[in-house]
């Protein structure tokens, strides 16, 4: 069963709540800081550890798919008295997008999601198997050795440690075959920073999905989840978009 940590306002409001999806190879520890700024704001969040990572119960992640982990979002999606705002982070966002593809959001945000596919490429091979953050630049355990994390500060980068784990091979490799969405049933916007190397804006160009797109200044991947620096304007950002995008109450 997928964990959950929740972070709620001091004061009831009529916002809807927000599911926090995390990336690959990571966990439900990246939005420690977001679920402090939504707080402050007025929103209550719910992150989810997917099944196999963080907290959640122990799975074989080698035959693990990404219906899977939307499985596990819209299970807790279905617990809450309202349909919420589904926000995802990298492979994350892309799974906020397959739970929104089923109606079960009030609107989607990615933050330099994975992208989705128009139709399925059936050249590229599904195989079985897990592998570790490695395969995304991070080789080592010192805070002081990260070259994929440039805006990160020392502490910001010992949260991001702290969230690795191992990932699903056959997940990654469905992203890499086409994980098709034709079309959202609610509002979608984009966040990319202009220093993300994994996923740079240019990467959504071709979207065909109707969406609105915000670019943070100097923001790198993992400085969309972890840099206080950027972390204000981007929750903001994304505040104030929902704020228009989402009827009240």
């Amino acid at each position: 069963m997928a964990a959950v940590h929740a972070a709620v306002p001091d004061q009831d409001t009529n916002n809807p709540p927000i599911v926090l999806v995390h990336g690959a190879a990571n966990s439900a520890v990246v939005w420690t800081s977001w679920q402090r700024e939504l707080a402050a704001r007025g929103w209550a969040s719910y992150a989810v550890d997917l099944r196999g990572h963080g907290e959640s119960d122990a799975v074989d992640l080698s035959r693990t798919s990404m219906h899977d982990y939307a499985d596990d979002v819209q299970e807790i999606v279905a617990q809450l008295a309202q349909r919420p705002v589904v926000l995802g982070w990298s492979m994350g966002g892309l799974v906020a997008m397959m739970v929104a593809e089923g109606g079960d959001a009030v609107a989607c945000v990615g933050l330099a999601p994975s992208t989705p596919a128009r139709e399925v490429d059936p050249a590229v091979l599904l195989r079985e198997g897990t592998f570790g953050p490695e395969e995304y630049g991070i080789t080592s355990s010192d805070p002081d050795d990260q070259p994929a994390m440039p805006d990160l500060e020392r502490e910001e980068r010992k949260i991001a440690l702290a969230s690795l784990g191992r990932e699903s091979r056959l997940a990654r490799d469905e992203r890499k075959r086409g994980v098709v969405i034709e079309s959202l049933s609610c509002p979608l916007l984009i966040v990319t920073g202009s220093a993300d190397r994994q996923f740079p804006t240019s990467t959504y160009d071709g979207l065909w999905l109707a969406h609105d797109h915000v670019e943070v200044d100097g923001a790198s991947h993992w400085g969309l989840v972890l840099s206080q620096r950027a972390l204000g304007t981007v929750v903001d950002e994304v505040v104030g978009w929902l704020g228009n995008a989402v009827p009240p109450g």
